[in-house]
């Protein structure tokens, strides 16, 4: 277990202000409240930054272990707080003459990497925003609002998002500057996340020289998050489109600040921790007390007219730093990891990769991999939208039969024949009363006659007119009502049959709404039926255009084939060559020895010349 590394940076104040003016005292890692309303108030942290620090300081002393860590296998983060414009942009990617953290960090990573003689790595990236609690993708374009969602596997992560499989610090940062010019638009009104994948393995080395890898692999998540700055709203005025996105930061930021709280408190009071009230939450979760090493940069601007924002980010670094993690090396035990997937085929084309054509093999086996990556990645997206566009109808029509029947709740409602009453059959005495129970003749005798009968019914017979329906309430008159008068009869038949004639026409109304309601859903029904044969079509397209890169992939792999072959032959015509060669040349070295030794023999042989006289 570990706390959270927290550091404070103060930004330089304005020029119109002096240093006599500020409200704040630093002294070490001290921070001390001048002003009031409380005098005093003092906080301590791992570092305090003054308006002389450079990024490469900051780096140096709060995130380069960090670093070091997510190659050894741990996960990290670090992300910069603080209110608008106190200098948290500037921190994470800096300038051409002082670089931030994001351009430190990718140079130190492939630095470390290539001095590592024991582990070979593997390194992807991913860059995306949060802008208005949706998550765009600033590497692809168009590629916007992507849902979060979690596995056994993988854990949290971004369904959709493109990850580039890197092999250089100049790659990356062109990466980076794609990313920044897609986010121009929205500029420092969202929250941005550049995260890297780093996997590895060790190398073990044997007596014959070739290279085999151990079984467990290393995968880290390293996330450098640049967060949108928090503003009062009655502060800067801000109304429209700006008011809109402040709301959304500030909500953020409100639920990141609730999950400190929360973190901070300890064991039976913490409660439940608000990870999916917001997504900024929902994607740094293993970095908010869970399995990673994270450090958190809040800038402050120095001005008195901030003080309130400055309190209120201090108070937030000094919960931050109660809160504890414990980070884990992430080893895989399985065939999950992309570096193992492709390690047996890398290792053989490195052993193939020298010569004219080294340069050439090395971009055609990064652009496999890449194209690699992506197929898989837009199978598991393809997955995603199935699984929801089948989830939609479901819903949908649970929704629509829901509607219809808070409508009319009697229509499609299934008779209840245990709820019915004794009148939907025949009107009868309730005769199961105890009190009101038949007398008891004084005796009986075999045969029933109809005096007893009438004495067992009290004198009530039984009459076919009284059978009822259960919507036409239809009753017998007994003879007193029928000596009333003719007219009230009559009146009262009249008000009956008006009565009927409204619930009819009300009747006739729920029909006809009925027929139209299900008019409606046979039209939706055949609508989602086009839906359904147009998400068939676009799934068959999908598949046609993975078999085309499959066979792309493996034309790749014949070429592939075929320049080893076309090696093996220039090897094998060398061999001819240098046998030839070798040949050769032991035939001009028997001939130059022959042609030296008759030189030195006619040197040796002395002849005598005739002396001419005049």
């Amino acid at each position: 277990m570990e706390n959270i590394s927290v550091a404070i940076r103060f930004r330089p104040p304005i020029p119109s202000s002096s240093s006599s003016d500020l409200p704040w005292t630093v002294d070490s890692n001290r921070i001390t409240l001048l002003a009031s309303p409380v005098p005093n108030l003092s906080f301590t942290f791992d570092h305090v930054f003054d308006c002389t620090s450079t990024n490469a300081t900051i780096y140096g002393l709060l995130v380069r272990s960090l670093i070091r860590s997510a190659l050894d296998g741990f996960n990290g983060t670090a992300f910069a707080y603080g209110q608008t414009s106190s200098g948290k942009t500037f921190t994470m990617y800096g300038s051409e003459d002082d670089p931030g953290i994001v351009p430190l960090a990718v140079q130190d990573v492939f630095r470390t990497a290539r001095m590592s003689a024991d582990r070979e790595f593997l390194i992807r990236v991913s860059y995306m925003e949060i802008y208005n609690e949706e998550i765009n993708d600033l590497l692809t374009l168009g590629s916007q609002k992507l849902p979060i969602h979690e596995s056994l596997e993988r854990g949290v992560f971004v369904a959709g998002l493109r990850e580039e499989i890197v092999s250089s610090a100049e790659q990356v940062l062109e990466l980076l500057k794609l990313g920044k010019t897609n986010m121009n638009a929205r500029s420092s009104r969202s929250h941005t996340i550049f995260r890297m994948v780093i996997e590895s393995s060790a190398k073990d080395v044997n007596s014959f020289g070739d290279v085999t890898s151990a079984d467990a692999i290393r995968v880290s998540v390293l996330n450098l998050v640049d967060l949108a700055g928090s503003e009062r709203i009655a502060k800067t005025g801000a109304g429209g489109v700006r008011l809109k996105e402040g709301k959304y930061i500030n909500k953020s930021l409100m639920v990141l600040g609730n999950v400190i709280n929360k973190l901070s408190d300890n064991g039976k009071q913490r409660g439940h921790i608000p990870y999916r009230d917001s997504k900024l939450t929902r994607i740094l979760q293993p970095a908010l007390g869970g399995n990673a090493k994270t450090s958190i940069i809040c800038t402050v601007a120095p001005e008195e007219v901030h003080i309130e924002e400055t309190r209120g980010t201090l108070h937030f670094a000094s919960r931050a730093k109660r809160v504890t993690n414990c980070a884990q090396i992430n080893e895989v035990l399985t065939d999950a990891a992309l570096l193992k997937r492709q390690k047996l085929e890398i290792e053989e084309l490195r052993r193939k990769l020298q010569g004219s054509h080294s340069g050439v093999l090395e971009q055609v086996v990064l652009k496999q991999r890449n194209d690699m990556h992506k197929s898989e990645l837009e199978r598991e997206r393809l997955i995603v939208e199935l699984e929801e566009e089948r989830k939609a109808p479901e819903a949908w029509c649970r929704g629509t039969y829901d509607e219809v029947n808070m409508l009319h709740p009697d229509e499609f409602r299934t008779p209840d024949l245990k709820q019915m009453s004794n009148v939907f059959v025949a009107r009868r005495s309730n005769c199961s009363k105890d009190l009101d129970s038949s007398p008891i003749p004084e005796n009986f005798a075999n045969i029933a006659d109809e005096d007893l009968w009438m004495r067992l019914n009290k004198g009530c017979t039984t009459d076919l007119d009284m059978l009822q329906t259960p919507r036409i309430k239809r009753r017998s008159f007994s003879s007193r009502e029928i000596s009333l008068d003719q007219p009230f009869q009559e009146e009262a038949i009249d008000r009956k049959c008006e009565r009927l004639e409204i619930q009819c026409s009300l009747e006739r109304q729920q029909l006809e709404t009925s027929e139209e309601q299900r008019m409606i859903l046979e039209c939706e029904c055949n609508q989602l039926r086009e839906e359904k044969a147009s998400l068939l079509q676009t799934l068959s397209i999908s598949k046609q255009d993975i078999d085309i890169l499959r066979a792309e992939k493996e034309e790749l792999v014949k070429e592939l084939n075929l320049e080893k072959q076309m090696m093996k032959g220039l090897k094998e015509e060398i061999q001819l060559f240098s046998l030839a060669f070798s040949q050769r040349e032991g035939l001009l070295t028997s001939l130059y020895t022959k042609s030296k030794a008759i030189v030195e023999n006619l040197k040796s042989f002395q002849v005598t010349t005739p002396e001419l006289y005049d």
